[in-house]
């Protein structure tokens, strides 16, 4: 399932060579998580989350198949604390 969702994130994304996909144990089954360059964010969620929510329908078909449980999860560094586009802390407004 690992190459099926790497190579259609490049697929999708404007710098391929920035699409990291990092895999971890959670919840009974297994979480993707799923990082792009910060312009790329956009054209993996797509508008209104369709086309993040049709790679996660991609994704658990083939581990139905498989007899498996997962969970994608794109990885937004846009807001991060610290981030201009992250609000600010609690302890910065005083």
């Amino acid at each position: 399932m690992e190459p099926l969702l790497t190579y259609l994130a490049k697929a999708l994304v404007d710098q391929p060579d920035q699409v990291a996909l990092r895999i971890s144990e959670a919840d009974g089954g297994q979480l993707y998580e799923l990082k792009v360059a910060p312009e790329d964010v956009g054209k993996v969620i797509g508008r209104d989350g369709r086309t993040v929510n049709a790679l996660r329908t991609l994704l658990n078909a083939a581990a139905q198949k498989q007899g498996q449980k997962v969970r994608l999860e794109i990885l937004d560094d846009r807001r991060t604390p610290g981030s201009p586009a992250a609000p600010p802390a609690p302890d910065a407004a005083r």
